[in-house]
């Protein structure tokens, strides 16, 4: 190693750590953007506050169960609208782009088909990603 060039390269690691780090706080400042955005768009939707619930998403090989616990037990309006396809809350704030919304509406009464579990995997981390610290895998 030539010792002559010794300061550049370390100028040079150092303008990469900065870049790197940088970079990491652009995403985790898009992230927070994202949970900001999510929030507010969940106050206007759903029928619970977000604020005393927690979204559980438990992937298997067959699908899997999401889950919402909130503090009354009587709201179940949610699922009854998925079981007939009616998956307009979520896509009203998370995007009709949501990973896995169409599959997940367009067959909602053969969740048991491959493509759909899939889908439904999809939709799942889509949920635990937007909704940050409401919602973990389970």
């Amino acid at each position: 190693m030539n010792l002559k060039n010794r300061p550049a390269l370390t100028l040079m690691a150092v303008l990469a750590l900065v870049a790197a780090a940088a970079t990491v706080y652009v995403s985790l400042d898009r992230q927070t953007d994202r949970h900001a955005e999510i929030e507010a768009k969940s106050r206007q939707v759903m029928p619970f506050d977000l604020e005393s619930t927690t979204h559980r998403s438990a992937k298997s090989a067959f699908g899997g169960v999401q889950t919402v616990t909130s503090d009354d037990p009587q709201d179940t309006e949610e699922a009854a609208r998925f079981t007939t396809g009616d998956y307009g809350d979520p896509a009203s704030i998370h995007g009709g782009e949501m990973p896995g919304l169409n599959h997940l509406e367009q067959g909602h009464a053969e969740l048991a088909d491959p493509s759909l579990i899939t889908a439904l995997h999809a939709w799942f981390d889509a949920q635990v990603s937007d909704h940050g610290r409401h919602a973990e895998h389970g």
